[in-house]
């Protein structure tokens, strides 16, 4: 099922999620929906605040980007519970965007690698590290469970440039091709 998705000014996006466990009642369908919201929207990444579930869930597909970089040919995941362990690397600036951010770009500076410990949909640990786009694509997922959205990360000079916008969006005037809620 398609979800709305959340954009800026809904609560939900500034709560810290918190972690689930193997009982939570309808995980499957949750990522099921995920995805599909996630496709539907033609995002790279979704996190579950973004649909008003404030839990530690994301999902993220980056094969969008294999031509770039052809390690992200099947770089399709769920992350559950993340911990990133370690950020390192030279910050370098991507022009990123966000379903929860309409209309809204900007060049967001994050470090090149991650390592990260996650479950997967069945609950199994993994630690691993990325870098490049698929480190950046976590980071910015990752943030949505902090209650982060990339424009916390803009310098004061580019916050204040899209300021305008972010108030306009909060109050509900913005456009987007999903299915989307203010609240």
């Amino acid at each position: 099922m398609i979800l709305p998705i959340f954009v800026y000014g809904s609560p939900v996006l500034k709560k810290v999620a918190e972690n689930i466990d193997p009982s939570y009642e309808g995980l499957d369908t949750f990522l099921k929906d995920l995805w599909e919201t996630m496709y539907h929207a033609d995002g790279v990444g979704l996190a579950a605040p973004q649909v008003g579930k404030s839990v530690r869930v994301f999902v993220i597909d980056g094969s969008g980007f294999a031509e770039d970089d052809p390690k992200l040919e099947n770089f399709k995941k769920a992350f559950i519970n993340p911990q990133i362990l370690e950020r390192s690397g030279e910050p370098w600036p991507f022009n990123e965007g966000c379903l929860s951010l309409p209309g809204v770009r900007e060049d967001v500076y994050r470090e090149a690698t991650v390592k990260i410990k996650y479950q997967d949909e069945n609950f199994v640990e993994y630690t691993e590290v990325y870098g490049g786009i698929a480190a950046r694509i976590i980071q910015h997922e990752y943030d949505h469970l902090d209650g982060l959205l990339f424009v916390d990360r803009l310098s004061p000079l580019r916050k204040k440039l899209v300021k305008g916008k972010l108030a306009a969006m909060a109050k509900g005037k913005y456009s987007a091709d999903y299915k989307s809620k203010q609240g």
